[in-house]
């Protein structure tokens, strides 16, 4: 693997997607901060080798029949060129969607099924059948702020914000699609031609790269938009008030920029002195905790121990905040910033 490997599975759970970079954290600077690689002759041999790779994969996992596998399916077609209509990320993720047991999970990766040079994105009907799926979960309805506040509705994305306020929880999907991805991808070994014979990371390295990697191209919620709209609410009682109940929603949410969004609305929002201190402070130790992460992770290619290790936490489950804790504490990182570290300190 070369050396945009280690730099695809750092952004597959511990960088932010682009469209979001602006929102106020020092953790997502960290992508901007990767080195930037010219690829050899003999990466985009292995690129090439990968893309067959996962077309394999995706012919072994189509015929199931269940949820889980078809969601890996339908996430490891997506980076496909022409591939057969079978095993197109359409009719994978709709056939993942049909499953008894499919959940909102799937229905959240059906959101990029659609064409966005028609502006059709997200896909409206997967839209519409989270908000019946998963009514608590504040980042449905930040998804809808977001297509409601480019369609120029005022009213309606007011709504989406108060009903984001109310919810229960924070989930963006990412930990459901990783699982699938860790527990499907190891049902054919990666051929020889997909390895970098510089880099020891053998078989674990690439499956790793691959989970991680297409896990973290999960479609997002409008964060940048949310951060605009509260720090604007300082003359708005009511809006202020739901960026406030937002935020510790996101705070204690599903990915590392969410719970960033969350703690820099209670530092700017909030009127206790004491709370903003406090707020600030835990921005410190997540971005802390990012960047370590990003670290631990660009060992991967050479650490075949390691990247069995965060496979087998992907299969275990969870958020992408908690299998980023998980993996900082059994590697003997601490979760907290040292004293007087800055983000600056660490560049």
């Amino acid at each position: 693997m070369h050396a945009l490997r280690p730099l695809v599975l750092v952004c597959g759970i511990a960088c932010m997607a682009p469209a979001m970079a602006s929102v106020p954290t020092d953790a997502a600077k960290t992508q901007a901060k990767m080195p930037q690689t010219t690829l050899t002759k003999a990466d985009k041999a292995r690129d090439k080798a990968l893309l067959a790779f996962q077309h394999d994969l995706v012919s072994v996992l189509a015929p199931r029949a269940d949820a889980q596998p078809l969601l890996a399916a339908a996430l490891l077609a997506r980076p496909l060129l022409n591939p057969p209509e079978t095993l197109s990320f359409h009719s994978l993720i709709e056939r993942a969607a049909s499953a008894a047991d499919a959940g909102p999970a799937v229905t959240w990766v059906r959101l990029a099924d659609c064409d966005a040079a028609s502006g059709n994105c997200p896909n409206r009907a997967a839209l519409g059948h989270l908000q019946e799926q998963a009514p608590d979960n504040a980042a449905v309805w930040l998804l809808s702020l977001g297509v409601d506040t480019h369609a120029l509705d005022a009213d309606a994305a007011r709504k989406d914000l108060g009903k984001a306020a109310a919810a229960k929880i924070y989930d963006d999907y990412t930990g459901a699609s990783l699982q699938a991805l860790a527990g499907s991808i190891g049902i054919l070994p990666p051929p020889a031609a997909t390895l970098d014979p510089t880099r020891p990371g053998g078989a674990y390295g690439v499956q790793a790269v691959l989970a991680f990697g297409l896990a973290g191209t999960q479609p997002q919620p409008a964060l940048q938009i949310t951060a605009k709209l509260c720090e604007n609410a300082s003359n708005d009682s009511a809006i202020k008030a739901d960026c406030l109940k937002l935020g510790k929603v996101l705070e204690w949410g599903s990915s590392p920029l969410a719970r960033s969004l969350g703690l820099h609305l209670r530092e700017v929002l909030a009127e206790d002195p004491a709370q903003q201190a406090e707020a600030k402070r835990a921005r410190v130790d997540l971005t802390w905790q990012v960047q370590s992460f990003a670290k631990l992770s660009g060992r991967v290619p050479d650490d075949p121990a390691l990247a069995r290790k965060l496979l087998a936490l992907a299969r275990s489950g969870g958020s992408e905040m908690s299998l980023l804790l998980a993996a900082l504490r059994d590697n003997g990182i601490s979760t907290a910033a040292p004293a007087n570290w800055s983000p600056a300190a660490d560049e």
